[in-house]
This record gives C-alpha cells, structure tokens and sequence, in this order.
C-alpha cells in the first residue's frame, strides 16, 4: 500500500492511532498498517477456501503479549468479510470460558453474537441486519418470480424458500428451536410485530437466563446456555451459508485466561471441549466453520497448566521434533508468531508517520535517518533482539510524533539522548529499567548497515 495514494477516511484513522497510542488493537483500520504478517495470513486465509466449499478448520495463533496475534486476528476478521464470511469475535475473561456454571459459556456466546460483522455490517451487530437482509431477499426473489407483493402467492412463495432452509436446520442439534424462532421472526417481520421480533433476537443473542421465561415468550422448549453454546455456533455456521454467506469465522483472543484459571477440574474441562472443537473440524463434525484462538506460548506449551497439560491436546498440538531446527511450518494447526525483522519494524514506522501526518494535516518532522536512530536506539536494549514487539515499538514512536508535533524545540536526538523514549518492557535481570542488572545479557550496538531499509 503506497499511503502517498491511499487516503484513510478520518474517522477511522482517528481511531487507528487512538487505539495504537493506547497500545490497543484497532478493529478497523488494520490492513493500513499491516506488516510482515502476509505468510501467517495467507495461511489462514486458504482455510477460508475449504471453508468456503462446506469444510472446517482450526487455527492456534501463538505468540506472546504484544507481539500482534490481536491484531492479526483483526486483519484476518477484516479481510474474511470482504470475501463474504460471517465474522465473530471475542475476547476471553474470567467472566467468558469456553466451559463453565453461571453463565460463562453463555456470556462467551453473547460477546461473539454482539460483535458479529459481515461486510454490510463491519462494526458489530449484524445478527438483526444479516436476517432483515435475508428476509428481504426472499420478498425481491418472490417479486422476480411474478407474485404481486402482498398476495397470497407472494407470501406462501416467501414461506416455502423459507421452510427449505428451516428444514435443513432441523436436524441438528438445537435446529429445531432456531427453526422454529426464525419463522416467529419472520411472521413478526411480515405483521411488523416489533414485540415478537424483539423477543426473537433475545433468544438468538442469547439473553434469555431460564427456559420458563424464553417458553413463555415465544413457546420454545430449550435455551442457548453453557452446555449448548458451541453447538448452537456449528448451527448458526450452517444457516450462514444456507443463505447465502461462504461460512462463518470464529476468533476468540486471550485464550491465556483459561491458563489463569486455579481450579485443574475446571481448567481441563475448558481444555476438553477445545479437544472437541478441534476433533470436530478434523473429523468433518462441522460445516462452513474457521476457529481461531489466540494464546501466549505459555497457554500452549507449560506441562502443568497449559495445553500441554492435558495430553490428548499435547499429542495433537505438539509441533514435533523437526520444529527446533528452524523452518516455518504454517500449515499445522499452530501459528507462532515471529518477531518482526528489522527492515519491518522500519518499514511500521515509515508507514506510521505518513498515517499520522496525514490525520494532523502537518508535515513530517522527521527524517529517513532519524527513524533509522529510532529503531536502532529501541533495538539497543540488552534482549530487544528478540524480545521486543510491535506493541512497544508502536507506542514509543507515536509517542515521540506526537511530541515533535507539539514541541518546536524538540528534536529525535533530544528525545533518544534525554531518554525520553523508553521501552516499557523488562527483560530478565534488568532490575532497574536499564538493563545493567546483574543478569542482563551483553549490550547490543548498531550500525546502519545492521538496518535492511
């Protein structure tokens, strides 16, 4: 991307470098900032292909804080709306488990349905709008087929296209419930009953807590709660694509909070239905569906905590004994994530000040070889060649842009030399924030030629 072309709309540069400056992952915007990354991506975005043909897939996106499995998940999620996917999203919390009591599987499912988004609807939110979209394509198909809108031939034409894909949701576990909510919703969309139809997105979004309440209101039998979510995920896969979506893509971040959890039984009962995700993409149990979970290396790889803990994962996980001899290997079920090179992290900030001059409408007060000294001053740390991320890197520079900005009188030099710019990582044995502590590996220097730029 040439960004002396490109334009990025204002609101959603504003928010690109709001969210970056704060050190958060910006859920629009991403792709003008994207970098390095393309291998990884491509690596899922061929999943999306099998997919998109009726298959399924799992994806662990591994890589410590920081180091941009967040934001590959956002630009993955972007670029998978454009080609016609349902994306759901979430990020897991004490509160959000994948298996759990009081409600923290349900609350797993509410968070991916509120942040649902398709292309018409990249924000969040889209459940009302991808159903009213197929509501109404069903009325437009009735009319291109010769019915008079409001006849009764229009209306048993609409019925009959919209028994065809109920019936097909049928039966699957939980199908006949959301078949049966889906034609309430659509008899309260043709009466514009907006009690009815209100009531129908409760039960779809999961909000209702008790089945009296949900039988009550619309006659079902059962709820989406934390014994069914997922299987009501594989259903809502599958009526995705009946209407017309290539299939739907589950990301769910910070999958270390299941690492955090204290209790083992607990703990290996989320590992356990993980197993049953990933069984269930392997062994086509479930259609049209990508998952992708984001975790640290610790979540992964720790024996007595983490995946590796529970060894019907391990043996399924497990990179194997060809792994540590240096290759990339992206086409088993983890990604590990990289550290960007240098000539990347270079190329972050070029692009980085042009966005920022750009959304300022200033020009650019600094130079080629001053951002080589900020690279250069970053990677100086003792262990930043290979701990440093593009979280630190991100926000120190925005940082040091927004001082040059604000500042006449402030120059690079003044910045690096006062240090007024500091990485916020600590790196073992570095006791003090400088890297001298007793522990510290040996200082690094650079030379310009260190730099591919």
């Amino acid at each position: 991307m040439d960004n002396n072309e490109v334009k990025v709309p204002k609101r959603i540069l504003s928010a690109l470098l709001a969210s970056l400056a704060a050190g958060v992952v910006p859920r629009s915007g991403a792709p003008y900032i994207a970098i390095g990354r393309e291998d990884e991506t491509n690596a899922v975005l061929n999943d999306l292909d099998s997919v998109a043909e009726g298959g399924a897939g799992m994806r662990f996106i591994i890589g410590k804080y920081g180091s941009g499995k967040s934001f590959l998940l956002q630009l993955i999620r972007g670029y998978a709306a454009e080609r016609g996917f349902v994306c759901a999203d979430a990020d897991l919390s004490p509160e959000r488990r994948f298996c759990g009591s009081k409600g923290t599987g349900r609350a797993t499912f509410c968070e991916l349905i509120r942040n649902l988004s398709c292309k018409s609807s990249p924000d969040g939110a889209a459940l009302p709008v991808i159903i009213t979209k197929w509501l109404s394509s069903l009325q437009s198909d009735a009319v291109t087929a010769g019915f008079e809108p409001g006849s009764d031939g229009f209306y048993r034409h609409i019925e009959s296209e919209l028994f065809s894909v109920i019936k097909s949701l049928q039966t699957r576990i939980g199908g006949f419930d959301l078949a049966l909510v889906l034609s309430k919703y659509h008899k309260a969309y043709v009466s514009d009953n907006e009690a009815v139809m209100s009531a129908c997105m409760r039960w779809l979004c999961a909000e209702y807590t008790t089945k009296t309440e949900a039988r009550a209101a619309l006659g079902v039998s059962s709820i989406i709660d934390d014994d069914s979510w997922y299987d009501y995920i594989k259903l809502y896969a599958v009526f995705f694509r009946k209407i017309g979506y290539k299939g739907l893509v589950v990301m769910i971040d910070e999958c270390v909070n299941l690492y955090k959890i204290a209790n083992r039984i607990s703990r290996e009962n989320n590992y356990e239905k993980i197993l049953s995700m990933f069984n269930d993409t392997l062994q086509n149990k479930a259609e049209g569906i990508e998952l992708l979970l984001g975790g640290t290396p610790q979540f992964l790889e720790d024996n007595r905590r983490g995946l590796y803990s529970y060894e019907a994962l391990r043996s399924r996980l497990y990179d194997g004994r060809f792994a540590a001899s240096g290759y990339k290997n992206l086409i088993g079920p983890v990604i590990r994530l990289r550290r960007l090179s240098d000539s990347e992290l270079y190329a972050l900030i070029v692009r980085l000040t042009k966005l920022h001059a750009q959304y300022y409408s200033v020009n650019e007060r600094i130079t080629q070889s001053e951002m080589e000294d900020f690279i250069k001053f970053c990677l100086s740390k003792a262990g930043a060649d290979s701990m440093i991320t593009p979280r630190e890197i991100i926000r120190d520079y925005i940082s040091v842009l927004n001082i040059l900005m604000q500042n006449e009188e402030a120059t690079v030099e003044k910045l690096l030399s006062s240090g007024a710019v500091k990485l916020t990582h600590s790196y073992p044995g570095d006791d003090d924030g400088d890297g001298d502590g007793d522990n510290a590996p040996p200082r690094r220097t650079y030379s310009a030629s260190d730099i591919d730029v």
